[in-house]
């Protein structure tokens, strides 16, 4: 069930909740195969993250193992991406990561989360869409949160909680992210 356009509702026990979960064991299985090899097997860490994913990924895409998902398939990268190692993205609400993108490591991307009300946490989950435009750079240890896009060319800082948009060519920091100025000029 759809809320709306970019958010995502699954309700337990239903048919699309059964999916849901499949689609989890099998990210587990692909992300372990994928969280054997190392920096040197580049050719084959692209080629199991394209299976995850479920589309091809272009020569200039890197990947550090270990990575972590818990489903795969709502993941799109564009070219000339790099994600460095033990990241973690949630993607059910859908994660489009854009061209030339670093992503640092120990970075979170949760598109994924529950309601507030205690009787519906465990019987509902919620996805909403994360974008990160063109030349973004998510420094270490971010977190980025569903609902959220980070506008082309902006620098998430280390440690920082995205909540909110990020305007293109902006720097932000902090929990939750504030702007602290323009990356540009």
């Amino acid at each position: 069930m759809t809320s709306d356009n970019r958010t995502k509702i699954v309700q337990g026990r239903t048919p699309e909740s059964a999916k849901m979960v499949a689609n989890v064991r099998r990210a587990g299985m692909l992300t372990a195969a994928l969280n054997r090899l190392t920096f040197d097997d580049a050719e084959e860490v692209r080629a199991r993250f394209a299976e995850l994913i479920g589309q091809p990924v272009d020569e200039g895409f890197t990947l550090i193992p270990p990575f972590y998902t818990a489903g795969g398939d709502e993941i799109r990268v564009g070219r000339n991406v790099f994600i460095n190692q033990n990241c973690t993205f949630y993607d059910l609400g859908g994660l489009h990561i854009g061209d030339d993108v670093m992503i640092g490591p120990n970075v979170s991307i949760i598109t994924t989360g529950h309601p507030l009300d205690p009787s519906q946490r465990r019987s509902i989950t919620i996805g909403k869409p994360i974008v990160i435009e063109r030349n973004v750079w998510i420094a270490a240890g971010a977190t980025i949160i569903g609902g959220v896009t980070v506008g082309e060319n902006s620098v998430v800082a280390a440690g920082s909680v995205v909540t909110k948009d990020v305007p293109p060519n902006s720097l932000v920091a902090g929990n939750p992210a504030r702007f602290i100025r323009s990356v540009i000029g």
